[in-house]
């Protein structure tokens, strides 16, 4: 049946019937068996039939607006393009979800880099994933990798900021993990997105990041560095967690941890190969940064001293049995906070930047700090050498034995020679 379209003869539709409008050819409409009723088009190009649906009749589709978007598309047509097969394939693009699925099965194979030029870690992996199933894919994962806009962006950052995604959640380990959201957890979900969106554009996947140039929360980054009291009641800690017989390689991990600095990935997957007490020297495999030398003071030499074996490489094996890191270390330490009566903002990193700032306060330069701490492209050791630099040994040691005296920890006869 062919008439012109109007509001009168497509409600008139029966079940399965199709009108087709005599104003623009290829234009119709058909009751489906129930009653549904739509608008279409048909056309052929590159010599094959295509049927393109416009909408239901009602809001906003009425015959008229139908018949304006049918000349649309069969303009389209007339200049070469094909609006069914784009629909189809927009259907199969790629989607936020998809994208992060690949980056993250391409980053697990080694193939993500980060700026220092080494692969993710498995950790960084794991604070990855997490952040994608929380945050990111629960807000924008449906969205096509190709139509993401900076304000799609920016409603990210706001609804993160604003506590949207917060809840709780199964974690990996046992018991359910809290994401709060907030201004910290919406830069650094931004920070990942950015940097799948620049493997999106490498992979062709995209022209362009539109995550680069909207601008970052602060990301609270701390900067809680311990006084000496502080430091004072650690130490009682530290020695009522031995007197408990807390497991000797937490209580000697967070004493590392103390008077070197390190991170606390670098000392818990710390191995006897990587140390050698005798040229006051540890060369770390894998780091943050890549592989790195850093000197080892005579106070930190001592705790290893007195590191028990426990039968396999790692130093602070975990207390479950055979070679694996702790995992556990936050557990332990929350014990001895407990047991020394350390405030509760203090944790394991904080000792990091203690250490810097007591290094700071003893005149140390820069990048002595920095080689002490093993940041990239700080160190003033050669990369072939085999034991640590004299003048980072006696950095090492100076700030190590300020920690010690603040933390009230008796150094031995052959440490103090030593240093």
């Amino acid at each position: 049946m062919r008439e012109r379209l109007g509001i009168r003869n497509v409600t008139a539709l029966k079940p399965g019937a199709v009108v087709w409008d005599t104003m623009v050819t290829g234009f119709g409409a058909r009751r489906q068996r129930s009653e549904c009723i739509t608008y279409f088009v048909f056309y052929r190009s590159n010599g094959r039939q295509r049927w393109q649906t416009i909408g239901r009749h009602g809001a906003p589709w009425t015959p008229d607006s139908a018949r304006a978007e049918a000349r649309r598309l069969l303009g389209a047509v007339a200049a070469g393009g094909d609006p069914a097969a784009a629909k189809q394939q927009g259907r199969k693009a790629m989607t936020v979800a998809n994208l992060c699925d690949r980056y993250f099965a391409d980053a697990l194979a080694g193939n993500v880099l980060t700026r220092f030029g080494q692969p993710k870690r498995a950790s960084t992996l794991a604070i990855d994933k997490g952040r994608i199933a929380r945050h990111i894919v629960p807000l924008i994962g449906s969205l096509r990798v190709t139509a993401v806009t900076s304000d799609d962006i920016k409603k990210l950052r706001d609804d993160i900021a604003a506590g949207r995604t917060a809840g709780r959640f199964k974690g990996s380990h046992r018991g359910l993990a809290r994401v709060h959201g907030g201004k910290g957890a919406a830069t650094r979900a931004l920070r990942l997105l950015g940097g799948m969106f620049t493997y999106a554009v490498e992979n062709k996947l995209r022209a362009d990041n539109p995550v680069r140039g909207v601008k970052l929360f602060a990301d609270g980054a701390r900067t809680r560095s311990m006084t000496d009291a502080e430091y004072r009641s650690l130490g009682t800690g530290l020695r009522r967690a031995e007197a408990e017989n807390m497991w000797p390689a937490a209580v000697n991990a967070t004493r590392l941890l103390a008077l070197c600095g390190w991170r606390h990935g670098e000392v818990l997957n710390l191995t006897w190969g990587e140390v050698d007490i005798d040229r006051r020297t540890a060369m770390l495999n894998k780091t943050k940064t890549g592989a790195s030398m850093r000197a080892l003071s005579a106070a930190a030499c001592e705790v290893l001293r007195n590191t028990p074996r426990f039968g396999g490489n790692l130093i602070f094996p975990s207390s479950l049995g055979g070679d694996k890191p702790m995992a556990g270390l936050k557990k332990h330490w929350y014990r001895i906070a407990k047991l020394g009566s350390l405030p509760s903002d203090i944790s394991p990193h904080v000792l990091r930047h203690s250490f810097a700032s007591t290094a700071a306060s003893l005149g140390l330069s820069d990048i002595v700090i920095a080689a002490l701490l093993g940041h990239r492209g700080r160190g003033v050791t050669s990369r072939y050498a085999r034991a640590a630099d004299p003048v980072l040994v006696a950095a090492a040691d100076q700030v190590a034995a300020a920690i010690s005296k603040m933390m009230d920890t008796a150094i031995t006869k052959r440490a103090r020679r030593a240093a």
